[in-house]
């Protein structure tokens, strides 16, 4: 049955080369994102109530929004969904996003980063279709690809319609990490995937759809959920993003490091929140790990762990790699240096749970404790992520090369 359903859903998917293009470089080859692809959707959403879950990144120009997009082309707006980091993206990780006004579209916008991430029925009520758009940058822990589950899941509840305008997944290239386990769900890790999963957002919405994974095994019927395809794009591709999909991911480097350098917000090391440098360090208010560079926090609240003080350590601007992958190695060679150095581990990992939340499990932790080596950690996993690996092939929207 899961095969029959795979092959409608790939039916209703847009496949083919859109004949109208709003963006400056729809030559042949060029990537074109889902929301650039607007004959696609727009025929769709026409005469209908819509919602967008949008943000900074929800772009169908350099210089145009999908909102503004959307009301230039009539299309009935009545409502805006705010994620984590908020509409416009200027919010921190964590602070909670609030309910108010978008003064250029004159729409309320409701927050799914806030008492509630997940739209109820009044929040639906005046929304016959929710379109989601947002860069992801394929890592289970950034949290734009659970509130796309609860978007899903609330319209699938209330009888709505979802499109998924797809974007590329600048991390796609490849599928790394444990696969959470399921203590261990949370916003977090909503899924049973690995930390690096290697999927659009639209071919993980197939998978999430197909594999029973929203409430009480809910799914939509065919009609009710589109998935706008990105033109001329691989899982082989390189992708750079043109927008910074959050705050603290400026830089293409960054966002390459964040899968591993991520796990680090478990701890009281800093990777460079109120700095220049934001997941592209490793440092800690101490001048005997000094490698490469020193750096003053700035004092501000959302430059935890170590606001105000002058840290030292390691910068990945010099060493990440031009094929950087997720590992665990950086996390393991950074809670020995401190260990050697007389750290107790829970002055390093001061919030071991939610290193598991992160992670997906609490054997990494326990295993690091018992110096085994990386090497053996990582391959621990392999069996599960053999099987993930096969399943993805059954969601993939896109060509991947072995």
């Amino acid at each position: 049955m899961k095969h029959i359903m795979f092959i409608i859903t790939a039916i209703f998917s847009i496949n083919t080369y859109s004949s109208e293009c709003e963006y400056k470089n729809c030559q042949h080859n060029k990537i074109i994102v889902g929301a650039q692809r607007s004959a696609e959707y727009l025929p769709f959403l026409t005469g209908k109530r819509v919602g967008l879950v949008v943000n900074k990144t929800s772009r169908v120009t350099n210089n145009e929004h999908l909102i503004d997009f959307m009301l230039r082309k009539g299309i009935n707006l009545t409502a805006l969904f705010a994620p984590e980091h908020g509409i416009r993206g200027n919010i921190d990780a964590g602070d909670e996003v609030k309910g108010s006004l978008d003064k250029k579209s004159g729409i309320m916008v409701t927050s799914l980063y806030g008492k509630s991430r997940k739209p109820d029925a009044d929040s639906l009520k005046n929304v016959d279709v929710l379109v989601f758009d947002i860069q992801d940058v394929g890592t289970r822990f950034y949290t734009y690809i659970s509130t796309m589950h609860y978007i899903m899941e609330a319209a699938a509840e209330n009888d709505k319609q979802v499109v998924i305008l797809d974007r590329p997944n600048p991390n796609g290239h490849y599928v790394a990490g444990p696969i959470r386990e399921e203590k261990w769900k949370s916003f977090v890790g909503m899924h049973k995937i690995p930390i690096v999963h290697g999927l659009t957002v639209g071919e993980l919405a197939r998978m999430i759809n197909e594999e029973k994974w929203m409430a009480k095994g809910i799914q939509f019927a065919p009609k009710n959920l589109l998935i706008v395809k990105v033109a001329n794009y691989s899982h082989n591709n390189k992708y750079s993003l043109p927008i910074e999909p959050s705050p603290n991911l400026r830089t293409k480097e960054a966002i390459s490091n964040y899968p591993s350098l991520g796990l680090f917000e478990s701890t009281t090391i800093s990777v460079g929140r109120g700095t220049k440098m934001p997941f592209e360090v490793i440092t800690y208010p101490d001048k005997r790990l000094k490698i490469n560079i020193e750096l003053q926090v700035q004092d501000i609240p959302e430059a935890w762990p170590q606001r105000g003080r002058y840290t030292y350590g390691e910068s990945y601007q010099i060493n990440t790699p031009e094929d950087n992958k997720f590992s665990i190695k950086p996390f393991y060679e950074w809670y020995w240096k401190m260990r050697d150095l007389g750290y107790k581990s829970e002055e390093i990992v001061d919030r071991p749970e939610w290193l598991a939340k992160l992670i997906g499990n609490e054997s990494v932790l326990e295993m690091i404790k018992a110096r085994v080596p990386y090497q053996e950690i990582e391959a621990s996993w392999q069996n599960e992520l053999d099987k993930y690996l096969v399943m993805r092939r059954l969601y993939l929207l896109y060509p991947l090369k072995d």
